[in-house]
């Protein structure tokens, strides 16, 4: 083996094209100057050569749809988090408009999200609104250092069940807070400690409101089955709509944001800018990088599972930077932290939205509403938003990755239980401190024993992929057929944050079909991952195709007894003949491989060598 191919991920090889080694007089104009600037150049402004009306349209309508989505949702974060309503829609549309406008993925939409709940309500108790805009900013230079310092491809290496006992321990905190709302408890506080916090709860249950219950239980009812209903119009504005006219109509005694907050702000302030001093500075430092930390997390996830469901690729770095600016800006009008959000980014992809336009609309969306109906948010029953961060905190949980990950090797369950416990039980800056620290261990660990190394350092250096003849958007995709690829560290946590999604944003289609042409081996996590994947594919009723499937997958999959189940016949070395499989199902006629078929796959290249030799007589 040469010295070449034992070369570790990340280390600069010999011969090496992508990177350049100074100081070599005029080796590095193009690095520094061409690269950088393609490498830190807003997705909005690649793809603005290539937009069509038909396109923009698409993008405009599905703007709209998605800022109708967000506004629930705007004021209940904002609300948990301990801050006035209208903070909420302000950090949806100034973060929204900036993370589309500076981002590097196409579709992202930004705005305030469950994750940050607990770690911004804790600031807000012991700091104060000052300390939150200061800890908001804060966040923001960090995440600029870290796309600067092009560590958003590295972030993509976390374990995943770090990322579910985070998700997971969030969630558990978040339905807690809401339990007093839901019920309608009469409570002079609520205690900060996990188990003071039921403690109180159960002692105080005698206090509860019957008519409190009644609202949160009827918008909880909402917001579950309104999907059967419609797809488009989101469940939990129907609660919210419902909820307030029955409340006010009926004169109901439950509390309301007009009497927990008073009037509200139907308008953008003015910028203004923090009190600082050192010492709230250095208080500051822990939980800014905990939300700098969260919001990378869950923007390069969102981002990632964007780039499956729509056969592109984001930039890591120049999204942190746009995340970063957003979290400058946001707080010097009033707002909250911003990150991607995985289920409007969905939502955006699935009503046709292609381009940073959509979120740009999406904001601008949002501002109106705000200007105009601002006023009347006031009315909105405090039970109803309990409900929706009820769903929200369920929908986080992640409960069927959290006991499939439990059937995993005994390193990742202790991580995931670490984790898990720290959030929930002490404090979440804790588990993130501990989590990074395990994440690294495991990561050095996994390094240590992976084959393919070209995967790995084509994640790292964070390019935009050239031009790609089995690329998606090349192929014509049936009706009723849905393609999602996944690659990259965190595949099979794409894959089922893609799952979840979808479940919110769109009935089962026909057939699915899962490009794993860049998932060079998998392991015990990814066999029970893939295996819940087809469960949920089975209970709708849809057909699960796999294609560019390798080898080392191939026979793990064989071994785990998933091929059997899933069956031969539908797993495929490559995404022409999974399409044509699809078609066959669906009664449609077949197309066959294309001129100048690819082949992906090293079964595939090497029958294909075969032919071609054939053919030329050697």
């Amino acid at each position: 083996m040469s010295p070449e191919s034992r070369t570790l991920p990340g280390i600069i090889r010999s011969g090496d094209p992508s990177i350049c080694r100074p100081p070599v007089a005029g080796n590095c104009r193009s690095f520094t100057s061409d690269h950088f600037q393609q490498m830190f150049k807003p997705k909005l402004f690649t793809v603005l050569p290539e937009l069509t009306k038909e396109q923009l349209g698409r993008d405009i309508v599905s703007g709209i749809l998605v800022g109708i989505v967000a506004l629930p949702l705007g004021i209940a974060f904002a609300i948990a988090s301990g801050v006035s309503p209208e903070k909420g829609l302000i950090s949806a549309v100034i973060g929204g408009f900036l993370i589309s406008f500076l981002g590097g993925s196409r579709v992202q939409i930004g705005g305030p999200t469950g994750a940050f709940i607990v770690i911004l309500y804790g600031i807000v108790q012991q700091y104060g609104l000052n300390g939150l805009m200061i800890a908001t900013i804060m966040a923001g230079v960090i995440l600029i250092i870290m796309g600067l310092s092009h560590l958003g491809s590295l972030i993509k290496f976390i374990p995943y069940p770090v990322v579910v006992g985070f998700t997971s321990g969030i969630a558990i905190i978040i339905f807690s807070s809401e339990v007093k709302d839901f019920l309608g408890l009469h409570m002079a506080s609520v205690p900060a400690d996990f188990i003071d916090k039921w403690a109180a709860y159960f002692k105080a249950l005698p206090t509860a409101s019957p008519e409190t219950i009644l609202v949160g239980a009827v918008a909880l009812l909402i917001i579950v089955f309104w999907p059967k209903v419609s797809r488009k119009i989101p469940g939990p504005l129907i609660a919210l709509i419902v909820t307030t006219v029955a409340v006010h109509m009926l004169h109901l005694q439950v509390d309301t944001i007009e009497t927990r907050f008073g009037d509200i702000s139907a308008s953008i302030p003015a910028p203004s800018f923090p009190s600082l001093d050192m010492a709230t500075i250095r208080h500051l430092i822990m939980p800014a990088t905990t939300i700098a930390l969260l919001g990378a997390i869950e923007a390069l996830l969102s981002a990632v599972v964007a780039d499956g469901m729509i056969g592109a690729r984001h930039k890591s770095n120049m999204e942190l930077v746009a995340q970063g600016v957003a979290n400058i800006v946001s707080p010097l009008f009033g707002g909250i932290p911003v990150t991607g959000a995985i289920a409007r980014t969905a939502t955006n992809i699935k009503n046709g939205g292609r381009t940073p336009i959509a979120g740009i609309v999406h904001a601008i969306t949002l501002l109106g509403i705000m200007l105009v109906f601002g006023s009347w948010a006031k009315l909105i029953p405090m039970p109803t938003l309990a409900a929706i961060l009820i769903v929200v905190a369920w929908n986080m949980s992640e409960h069927h990755v959290f006991r499939q990950l439990l059937k995993s090797p005994k390193s990742d369950v202790a991580v995931l239980l670490t984790t898990f416990g720290l959030t929930v039980i002490f404090d979440l800056t804790i588990a993130i401190e501990v989590g990074m620290l395990l994440s690294v261990i495991l990561f050095m660990k996994r390094m240590a024993s992976l084959a393919n190394v070209g995967v790995i350092t084509g994640e790292l250096k964070d390019e935009e992929d050239e031009a790609d003849p089995n690329a998606i958007v090349n192929r014509s995709i049936p009706e009723g057929v849905d393609v999602f690829e996944i690659s990259g560290p965190l595949f099979f946590g794409a894959a089922s944050k893609f799952k979840d999604a979808m479940h919110v944003v769109e009935k089962a289609p026909s057939i699915r079909i899962l490009r794993m042409r860049k998932v060079m081996s998998i392991d015990a996590t990814g066999l029970n991952m893939l295996k819940e994947l087809f469960n949920d594919c089975r209970k709708s009723g849809t057909t699960l195709i796999l294609s560019g499937v390798h080898t080392q997958p191939l026979f793990a999959m064989q071994q785990y007894g998933l091929a059997d189940e899933i069956g031969e016949e539908n797993i495929f070395g490559n995404i022409d003949d999974a399409l044509d499989r699809a078609r066959s199902l669906l009664g449609l006629p077949v197309q066959g491989r294309p001129a100048g078929f690819v082949a992906s796959v090293k079964r595939e290249k090497e029958l294909q060598a075969k032919i071609e030799s054939k053919g030329s007589g050697k």
